[in-house]
């Protein structure tokens, strides 16, 4: 036999063989599926988390005011005064209630109010004349959430309608006074919904694809069909790869949904960027947090013991991601210990490209992050799970 029909054999065999890898892979991923739909509690936690999940963070974010109690105390009757109770409208504030200011600290005392704007006499008067007259804000600080945001919010209302006043009444002999001007760009009226439900779907991401992938491989042990898939003829890469991809698929159209049906069609937020591409990207962090997973599957013995994993392993690949923190506020020994992680990368992607509608030209290096954090994630993992089988053989 020539060296020509040897070489044609080898490759013919080595076909073959990759031929019969992506049979098992793709059969293998198939069983999970079919697992995942018997599992009623997973498949209802998967549902809630890029739904109700996605409303509530979107809808219920503590920086956010939101039709908050405001009583003011007008002691001025000026159309200035007037101007200044119209500016406190929904849906921060509740309409105004004009109270008297002996009525002050019982409303207070009695946690009718979280604000209380008191506008002192002859404000507009004081005003006009250069005097810079002061209003006084009491602030419910029992109502902790609201009285954190709430006074920058009062503050910013009323300089603007203070500003905007004075400008329209100043002599004609005075020169007009330097005024700053803020666009806003990618959410021009600062809606917190836009950002929680992206950030929102972003963390759901990173949680559901680490718990099913690790999920995937305990339920295996604890129904003893890991025993069938080692006297069958696939390996552990097989094995792992068929968890990966089938594990992913079913997190990335649930992502897609929650961004298609929730953000934009319930919440009305504006996507910017191209949504292949941020499916494209999120494949290949899902790559990454599905190794993550079953890397941790193949630690724990036991569905409560993963779960302990999962808790210490999520909260800071969630919390210090970016996603709620920005990166600037965190000490530079966590920004480079959690750059070693494709959680802060993936953030950076998804936000250049839903918010700010960002290109490829744009966000490559974060994918190249990705893919490389990710194949160091696969890596490990694949060794893990390979000694495991050992093991258990």
């Amino acid at each position: 036999m020539s060296d020509d029909d040897r070489t044609a054999i080898r490759l013919q065999a080595a076909r073959a063989s990759v031929r019969r890898s992506l049979q098992n892979i793709y059969f293998l991923g198939i069983k999970e599926f079919f697992s995942l739909l018997r599992d009623w509690a997973m498949m209802g936690v998967i549902v809630f988390m890029f739904t109700g999940a996605v409303l509530a963070d979107a809808r219920a974010k503590p920086d956010t005011l939101s039709n908050a109690a405001i009583a003011v105390v007008d002691e001025d009757q000026s159309a200035l005064s007037q101007r200044l109770i119209d500016a406190l409208r929904p849906p921060y504030f509740m309409p105004p209630r004009l109270i008297g200011r002996e009525q002050m600290d019982r409303v207070m005392d009695m946690g009718e109010d979280t604000f209380v704007l008191d506008i002192p006499p002859n404000f507009q008067r004081d005003l006009v004349a250069g005097r810079h007259p002061a209003l006084q804000l009491n602030v419910d600080a029992t109502r902790q959430s609201q009285a954190l945001s709430g006074p920058g919010y009062v503050e910013t209302i009323l300089v603007e309608e203070v500003l905007a006043w004075a400008q329209n009444h100043r002599s004609a002999d005075l020169p007009l006074p330097t005024d700053l001007v803020v666009r806003v760009k990618y959410n021009p009226n600062l809606y917190g919904s836009w950002f929680g439900g992206l950030t929102s779907i972003i963390n759901n991401l990173t949680l559901l694809s680490i718990v099913l992938a690790g999920a995937a491989l305990i339920r295996e042990r604890e129904h003893g069909t890991i025993e069938h898939l080692l006297v069958m003829p696939v390996t552990s890469l097989e094995i792992m790869l068929s968890k990966v991809w089938s594990m992913s698929v079913v997190v990335l159209g649930g992502a897609l949904l929650a961004l298609t049906v929730i953000v934009r069609g319930v919440l009305g937020v504006q996507v910017n960027g191209s949504v292949a591409l941020f499916a494209l990207g999120t494949l290949i962090y899902l790559f990454s947090t599905t190794s993550l997973g079953i890397f941790l599957g193949t630690l724990a013995r036991s569905m409560p013991q993963f779960g302990l994993l999962a808790i210490l392993v999520l909260l800071p690949l969630i919390v210090l991601s970016g996603a709620i923190t920005p990166l600037e506020s965190m000490p530079e020994a966590v920004r480079l210990l959690m750059s070693a992680t494709p959680t802060i990368h993936f953030v950076s992607f998804a936000q250049g490209v839903l918010f700010r509608g960002a290109g490829i030209e744009t966000i490559w290096p974060s994918l190249l992050a990705i893919c490389v954090t990710g194949s160091v994630f696969f890596w490990i993992a694949n060794v893990r799970l390979r000694k495991t089988i050992g093991e258990m053989e």
